[in-house]
């Protein structure tokens, strides 16, 4: 791609306009760039900005705050915000993945219907009536179970699992071993015997545009209704959302999260690693909950911007007060106060 064409898709000044031929066709970070092969690199600060400059890459995404009134040693793409235009010239440089067809050792059963331009992997499993839209990938080893129905330009990674009646919008990417549609931990307890009968499992999970599900992360159907991840959502790898639960429009999950049933998460909010969600509690629009933060069953946390740490999960201002009066306790405690 010419420079010219990514500073226009990027709404970027070009700077200088001389280099408008030029092409860029990676990128790389300042230590990854090769001479000659048209990568761009990004710098939000001074220092990345001179240890860009010092590399071997063709052009640099950086603040026209940063880049003065000189005429730049190398090429300069300009952007208010550069790493969210260098991600956004990723997706820009990046090919989409060649069209290989149906392998011949894969299982799709004649009554699944495939839009135009779908690749199937080896040894991967198409379900009865299942439904994949236009240029899906399914990848090798990939089951996907009765009635799934899967949009446009969607990616199934390896070994990933979809079971019956789950339904995947458009460009949602589902990554190696994810386990998705699986039965909810829901069990009625009979007390004259002591035993566990499950409750029914028979609602459904739906991932809506743009979703993204890490590796190895687990997602159960609703009991009677529906699990929905709304658009947007990024959920990173080895995360469980229980049955019921109801993530909403860009919301960001980080690695070993538990959220328990019929629990919620608001619009845009931010979860930490290993943070712990009790059954039918929820976290506001907006929310930022700190890794490790464990939130009570039917607790709920509110507050656009808000920032909670710790179990159970408090505003992290209270957090860090009861923390430095423990530490005080502590300390007299030890010189035998």
């Amino acid at each position: 791609m010419k420079l010219s064409e990514l500073a226009l898709a990027l709404e970027a000044e070009l700077r200088p306009a001389s280099h408008a031929d030029l092409e860029v066709h990676a990128v790389a970070s300042p230590r990854t760039a090769i001479a000659g092969k048209g990568m761009l690199v990004f710098a939000e600060d001074e220092a990345s900005l001179q240890a860009a400059l010092a590399s071997q890459a063709a052009a640099i995404l950086t603040r026209p705050t940063l880049a003065g009134d000189a005429i730049p040693a190398r090429p300069l793409l300009l952007m208010r915000h550069p790493k969210l235009a260098f991600a956004r010239a990723a997706r820009l440089l990046q090919p989409p993945p060649p069209y290989t067809g149906v392998d011949s050792s894969a299982s799709v059963h004649p009554t699944a219907q495939l839009g135009r331009e779908v690749s199937v992997g080896p040894c991967a499993v198409i379900g009865a009536y299942t439904i994949l839209g236009d240029r899906t990938r399914i990848e090798a080893g990939a089951v996907l179970g009765e009635g799934v129905r899967i949009g446009a330009d969607c990616r199934i990674h390896p070994r990933a699992v979809l079971y019956p009646g789950v339904t995947l919008g458009d460009r949602v990417i589902v990554h190696a071993g994810a386990v998705l549609g699986a039965d909810g931990f829901g069990y009625v307890r009979d007390n004259a015997t002591g035993t566990y009968i499950q409750f029914p499992q028979q609602g459904t999970l739906v991932l809506e545009d743009d979703v993204e599900i890490g590796a190895n992360t687990t997602i159960d159907r609703g009991a009677l209704e529906e699990t929905r991840i709304e658009r947007g959502t990024k959920i990173d790898n080895l995360v469980h959302l229980g049955h019921n639960v109801r993530v909403g429009p860009n919301v960001v999950i980080a690695a070993q999260t538990g959220v328990s049933g019929s629990s919620s998460i608001g619009a845009g909010a931010v979860v930490g690693g290993q943070v712990g969600m009790g059954d039918h509690a929820s976290i506001g629009e907006g929310v930022i909950v700190g890794s490790q933060g464990g939130i009570l069953p039917h607790k709920h946390l509110r507050g656009p911007g808000t920032v909670f740490w710790g179990t159970p999960a408090k505003p992290l201002k209270q957090y860090l007060k009861e923390l430095a009066h423990l530490a005080r306790l502590a300390r007299r405690h030890n010189a035998g106060e």
